[in-house]
């Protein structure tokens, strides 16, 4: 038997597909026979505006010259700008702590919890992502990978029904946070309903819960609003951020608003690496690009979607944050087919197409996805 020095010396956590990446553009990635594929979840909701977008590349290339590292006993005038404009798309007082990813982002989420709630249920949904290390774990919605690692027995998990999440809220005394993705990224793209929305925020004045908006995957303008949770009726006291935000390379945010935005003393958390100067200089790319005209853009080229795909079954979520339930059941087995097509397709557990295309994607490009995607499942 061949053992590949993947195998020898990785850790097999991934299931890679079957091409040798040359280079990347736009929405395209050549392998190194030189054949082109159309890429449709951009490195999981990473890349907004494409593979090696001009202007973030500059930015980098920018900062690499002057320095690459600092640690944060010197402040990165990029950092203000991303801190500065995060806060402020909320509306409200708050401050950032810099993280390099979801899964740190909710851990800081977590720890300002903590910090301020000694003890008290976390109510969390089930097909919420919030990250894999250990605590942020502990309060995401997947058993399957979750139960091996830890069951916080503090950590509850509700189903999006009515009924249930009103009695849980209604009969436990003691309730420390709510943890909120508006938009299911891994768990399927489904929305949250709006009355569930609306319990959270009606009974947070009688328990004092905190309210963390999962904005990983869902926001910088990714459904057409700058965080997706501005569509409901709702104040988070944190939101989290990622993926989208270093341009590529890692970066995230814990913004910490109103009353906890000074929760955090010196030397009560912080991070060797972020924010690295490098995914600052691309964040701050990333953010000047994202304007009104840019989300408008995306509730049309969402809407458009939409209906390009509706044919074919189900089209979940908002702006171009996409699933599509097919008709016809799929599974990860399917990703070759598409493959072959030119098409670089991403089929979640439940069998959902995740579509995370740019931000900047145009109609005609869609028309292209959809002319590759037809040419497997057959129109």
């Amino acid at each position: 038997m061949n053992v590949s020095t993947e195998e020898i010396y990785i850790a097999g956590t991934y299931n890679r597909y079957p091409i040798k990446v040359s280079h990347a553009k736009g929405i395209y990635v050549w392998d190194k026979d030189g054949k082109s594929y159309i890429d449709t979840f951009m490195g999981i909701g990473v890349l907004l505006f494409g593979h090696n977008h001009e202007k973030i590349i500059y930015a980098m290339k920018r900062k690499m010259e002057k320095y690459v590292h600092l640690s944060n006993f010197f402040l990165d005038e990029d950092a203000l700008f991303v801190a500065q404009r995060l806060v402020e798309e909320t509306g409200r007082y708050g401050k950032v702590f810099f993280t390099n990813s979801g899964a740190e982002s909710t851990e800081c989420a977590l720890k300002v919890v903590r910090k301020v709630k000694k003890t008290g249920k976390i109510l969390s949904f089930v097909r919420n992502f919030h990250g894999r290390t250990l605590s942020a774990l502990s309060v995401t919605g997947f058993e399957n990978i979750r139960s091996q690692f830890i069951n916080d027995e503090n950590v509850v998990f509700l189903p999006y029904d009515y009924e249930t999440v009103k009695r849980f809220l209604e009969e436990e005394k003691h309730i420390a946070a709510v943890f909120l993705e508006v938009v299911h990224g891994s768990g399927g793209l489904d929305v949250i309903p709006q009355e569930i929305v609306q319990l959270v925020s009606d009974y947070k004045k009688e328990h004092g819960y905190l309210i963390i908006a999962d904005e990983v995957q869902s926001g910088l303008g990714r459904t057409g609003k700058f965080y997706a949770y501005q569509y409901f009726s709702i104040q988070p006291d944190i939101v989290t951020v990622a993926k989208g935000i270093g341009g590529g390379l890692p970066l995230g945010a814990c913004i910490m608003l109103e009353e906890y935005a000074d929760v955090f003393k010196t030397g009560e958390h912080g991070s060797t690496f972020a924010p690295n100067p490098l995914a600052l200089a691309a964040g701050r790319a990333v953010l000047e690009m994202i304007d009104d005209h840019l989300l408008n853009h995306v509730v049309k080229t969402g809407k458009y979607f939409e209906e390009r795909f509706s044919n074919l079954g189900d089209v979940l979520g908002i702006g171009l944050m996409r699933g599509l339930k097919l008709k016809l059941s799929v599974d990860s087995k399917w990703i070759e087919r598409f493959i072959n097509q030119g098409l670089l397709v991403n089929i979640l557990a439940n069998g959902v197409v995740r579509f995370l295309l740019p931000l900047n994607i145009t109609r005609e490009q869609i028309d292209e996805v959809y002319k590759r995607f037809c040419e497997v499942v057959e129109c």
